[in-house]
């Protein structure tokens, strides 16, 4: 069944709906999250996250790479566009820097703790999540992928950003 509201739609307006869409689905993930969180503590709450990310990122990876129709191995250039199109890609502000076979992916203005701080709420120990997130949605694009943390709290070495992420193309 086709929706006619969205085939009336202008290109602008498709592209605030996607926004929308990403807004929501972040806001989806938070909530869920914090609902685990408050009835169990962060300790358990992130190990449900590790595990829906294990998934979900794997999914959304071989999603972008048919629709960009990435080859199997498409290297620094593929993981860089799959990057870019991921759900919450036009939220956060960030900032990609290539040298050689190395990708560094930086968030330099995170929504999700930026709405944790906002709430008076501790920020979100992403850097465990976030190893299995990048590693496997990595390794999705390209399987030569080698994934480190260099800065993610509660191990932030960068005050530039929020997180800073190293794929190496090996």
């Amino acid at each position: 069944m086709k929706n006619k509201e969205i085939d009336n739609l202008s290109r602008e307006d498709l592209l605030t709906l996607l926004g929308l869409y990403a807004k929501n689905w972040l806001a989806l993930d938070g909530v869920w999250f914090q609902s685990i969180e408050q009835k169990y503590g962060m300790e358990e709450a992130v190990e449900h996250d590790i595990n829906a990310w294990r998934r979900f990122t794997e999914i959304e990876a071989d999603r972008i790479k048919k629709f960009l129709r990435l080859p199997e191995r498409s290297g620094i250039e593929g993981l860089k566009r799959a990057l870019s199109l991921r759900m919450y890609a036009n939220l956060n502000e960030d900032e990609i820097i290539e040298k050689d076979n190395v990708l560094i992916y930086r968030t330099l203005d995170c929504r999700v703790q930026n709405a944790r701080k906002r709430k008076g709420m501790e920020f979100h120990p992403c850097k465990p999540v976030g190893l299995v997130e990048y590693t496997y949605f990595a390794k999705a694009i390209d399987d030569r992928f080698e994934c480190e943390a260099l800065s993610c709290y509660p191990d932030v070495t960068d005050q530039t950003c929020n997180c800073s992420w190293k794929f190496t193309l090996l």
